[in-house]
């Protein structure tokens, strides 16, 4: 991973700039018109495990088993035994649809239950029209239907009647709603909104860790989990979610790291062996320092015999130390394969370029650097720690050494297997990595034996060493998709989806970015094996609203995971440090189809447990983007108001950014929205965007003969009005000298400093939305810049030096500031 690392601390700085990329997200209109599929047990629909024999209309996709669907016939049974013939004739089919949607698709919305503190109606809402029919001939059935005496006191008054059955959102009313193509054309589909980005949701399962690195399972169906902090403790945690108090491993005293954001040493990896019931064996892969000498370790240990939930501390066995030449690039990977072996990932030793020898570690087959390693650790407790697997593919080389099983990676940051098809298994054992890229692309492996994956010859798919990359003799393999750096900086490998729970997710590849905070995703075309890119952002409008899942997560994505029993997790902080208390980690939901009801479900084995149990607690909330008309005046102190599933107000752990931000400003000299730019010396700038005057305006008292000199850092954008890509480009002036700013990860916190500079407090646009033009007139000055958000100018924020740059004039940074509210669409 590239290597843990982020942006500065929480200071105002920070939260202006994180609260100033929310603003665009917490006015985003809900869509009232999308679907949201919703059951009566607050869930979404399912395709029946077999056809339903009574609401059969609901077989293939609803809210009913077989079970709840012979109880619906055996009342439909006790209703009509009540009808004469006559009544019967008439009224059957009125009475069957009216029991059935209680198997309908939206049936929380029929029966007006989407909030569970709320009682649901005893019968679904009714279109007018179709109420109206029911009445006129059907009437009498209703005392039978239901025990609802006020609507049974309305029998005799059809506009009372039919007004008592109604239901606020008219296109959820039976029967219309079967016709309404926007919520039908895609149901039982994922989500995806105009551009194609998948729309999925979250549920937090464990909060307060200090950047949490790995999240694994002992494989042994007590379905506890085991969470890995970058300082070197270990948790267990209990299918309830609760965590033992007393760590499952700590090795912190021995574990090399420091509380700096981005220090990329640590406790790095874990792994069960996959006979750890009977062995009760445990590997980790964690940073050492050995007369001041820095190495990664690989070490066995076994779990305690008096504590099921606890390692003998004293039980570690060394399996492999690598000497470290460089802090970063650590690698950090362990996992077990389906051939009994166990998998080491490394990186290529660190520093920028791998410049160890003549073509770098990664294509040195004599070094154990850049890497994926295979031993054989079983029977070892005589003779040699591990074994190397006869199949080794270079196991007759000369000079290379036997453990590699592949090579040329530069720092692989979260490998997983393929457990295949739940039906098929097809797909199963392949091994898909995520490899950190250096100053341009980050890719994803499909990792085989004997294989040379570029590094460092190829990036991506282009040529990094050009001397390299034109040798006949590297035949690597290219991967299976890679993107650039203006989509993320540090790749997070994830899994392929094979979970019981969201079948509609199944064979969906998930990973992330650790610096852009992106979740994507890629799915294989069987047919010409190429693989489908699609962005994975949270669910908008009603997607989330279902009890206990939240669309909003922390964005330094630091690892993925699955449970025991396959469903899929990741894991994220707000603040990239060793000592950060700010790690979350939330489970993947899917919420347009889930797996029949009992079908998932899983009887965990029993823990014996010798620690105190600190019950879970969630501290995230869903986020509710409510309609908001464009105000007429340029501020506006008043924050969004939210639905009642959201009415409760966070807990001081969890900051609403809104409202943070909102009172920062009221206390930040309570400045009007359409502030003047500060009196400097330099003349005024040139800006993007909507601005108070025009361009070439003069500034009085000032001689427009004799222009003063910009301070170093002064910064303009280019004209708003100019037509092209090189609307709001940043640039700068350094010693004597205008120039760009290159940066293809331009974040909101740097928009901040250039805009508050400019004078303006709000940073519309910024990051996703902002401008990249090509400067190709002027010098790049400035690169990489990381800022808080409080710096004066961008030069006080950290940067590579003065106009040393790895980037092209299609990298120059871009915003357009303004001091008017702006809303959006989109996020």
């Amino acid at each position: 991973m590239e290597g843990i690392r982020g942006p500065e601390g929480r200071s105002w700085g920070s939260l202006l700039g994180r609260a100033n990329a929310l603003l665009v997200l917490v006015v985003v209109v809900v869509d009232l018109g999308s679907g949201h599929p919703q059951c009566l047990d607050f869930k979404p629909p399912f395709k029946p495990s077999r056809p339903l024999t009574f609401c059969v209309q609901y077989s293939d996709f609803g809210c009913c088993e077989a079970q709840r669907d012979a109880a619906l016939l055996e009342r439909y049974y006790s209703v009509s035994g009540h009808l004469d013939q006559a009544a019967y004739a008439t009224c059957a089919s009125y009475l069957q649809d009216l029991l059935c949607q209680e198997c309908s698709p939206y049936a929380a919305h029929l029966y007006d239950a989407e909030d569970p503190s709320t009682p649901e109606r005893t019968l679904p809402g009714l279109c007018r029209d179709y109420c109206v029919q029911v009445w006129q001939n059907c009437r009498s059935m209703f005392q039978y239907l239901t025990s609802d005496e006020e609507l049974l006191s309305l029998e005799n008054n059809l506009a009372k009647f039919c007004r008592y059955l109604s239901l606020d959102d008219p296109d959820y009313c039976f029967p219309h709603l079967l016709a309404n193509e926007r919520l039908n054309q895609n149901l039982g589909l994922v989500t995806a909104d105009s551009e194609g980005c998948l729309q999925l949701c979250l549920m937090e399962v464990a909060n307060g860790l200090r950047n949490p690195v790995a999240m694994v399972h002992a494989n042994d169906g007590t379905h506890r989990f085991f969470i890995a902090e970058q300082v070197g403790l270990v948790w267990t945690y209990l299918p309830d979610q609760s965590r033992l108090e007393k760590p499952f491993l700590n090795i912190s005293e021995a574990v090399l790291t420091s509380p700096w954001e981005g220090d990329e040493r640590g406790f790095l990896g874990i792994v069960f062996h996959p006979k750890f019931r009977f062995n009760g064996k445990v590997y980790v892969y964690y940073s050492v320092e050995v007369q001041y000498e820095e190495r990664i370790r690989i070490s066995e240990f076994r779990i305690s015999p008096g504590d099921m939930n606890s390692v003998d501390h004293g039980s570690e066995r060394i399996i492999l130390e690598i000497e470290e030449p460089a802090s970063n690039h650590n690698g950090g990977e362990l996992l077990f394969g389906d051939d009994g072996y166990l998998y080491i990932f490394t990186g290529d030793g660190g520093m920028a370029g791998d410049p160890f020898g003549s073509f770098g570690n990664a294509q040195n087959k004599s070094t154990l650097l850049g890497k994926v390693l295979r031993i054989d650790v079983d029977n070892n407790d005589y003779g040699p720690l591990y074994r190397i697997p006869p199949d080794n593919p270079f196991i007759n080389e000369p000079k290379a050494r036997p453990e590699i099983y592949a090579y040329g990676a530069r720092n692989m940051w979260r490998c997983s297997f393929d457990r295949g098809d739940p039906y098929t298994k097809e797909g199963k054992g392949r091994l898909f990595c995520g490899d950190v890229g250096q100053n341009k692309f980050e890719e994803i492996d499909i990792v085989e034996k004997g294989k040379n994956y570029g590094w460092r010859a190829r990036e991506g798919f282009s040529c990094y060493d050009k001397k390299l990359c034109m040798n006949s003799s590297l035949d690597d393999v290219l991967p299976i998709y890679a993107y650039p750096h203006k989509m993320g900086k540090s790749v997070t490998g994830g899994y392929v989806y094979r979970g019981c729970e969201f079948p509609n997710l199944n064979g969906l590849y998930i990973f992330g970015d650790f610096m852009s905070g992106r979740l994507m995703s890629l799915k294989e075309n069987r047919a010409t094996g190429e693989w489908q890119y699609n962005e994975i952002c949270m669910g908008k409008g009603q997607t989330c609203m279902f009890p206990g899942l939240i669309n909003n997560y922390y964005q330094y994505i630091i690892s993925f995971a699955e449970d025991e029993a396959g469903e899929l997790y990741f894991m994220s902080t707000g603040m990239p440090s060793a000592t950060a208390p700010n790690g979350v980690v939330y489970k993947m939901v899917d919420t347009s189809r889930r797996a029949p009801p009992g079908k998932c479900r899983v009887e965990p084995l029993l823990v014996k447990v010798k620690s105190r149990l600190i019950k879970f607690v969630p501290k995230e909330k869903l986020i509710v983007k409510i309609p908001t008309q464009r105000p007429k005046v340029k501020a506006t102190a008043r924050t969004p108001t939210r639905s009642r599933a959201t009415a409760e107000p966070p807990r001081a752990s969890t900051p609403d950014w809104m409202e943070e931000l909102l009172t920062l400003l009221r206390n930040e000299n309570r400045m009007q929205m359409t502030t003047a730019a500060p009196k400097t010396k330099a003349p005024k700038p040139r800006k993007g965007g909507r601005t108070g005057r025009r361009r070439g305006q003069r500034r009085r008292n000032k001689p427009t003969s004799i222009p003063s000199q910009p301070r170093n850092g002064a910064v303009r954008l280019m004209n708003g009005s100019a037509k092209g890509r090189d609307r709001g480009r940043v640039e700068i002036f350094i010693n004597g000298e205008w120039g760009t700013v290159c940066d293809d990860l331009w974040t909101s916190k740097a928009a901040a400093v250039v805009c508050r500079q400019l004078g303006y407090t709000f940073v519309i646009r910024a990051t996703k939305k902002a401008e990249f033009g090509e400067g190709r007139s002027l010098p790049i000055l400035l690169d990489d810049v990381q800022c808080t958000g409080q710096e004066k100018t961008l030069l006080e924020c950290s940067h590579a030096d003065i106009a040393k740059h790895n980037c092209s004039h299609k990298e120059d940074a871009g915003v357009i500031c303004s001091h008017e509210d702006v809303f959006e669409s989109e996020q």
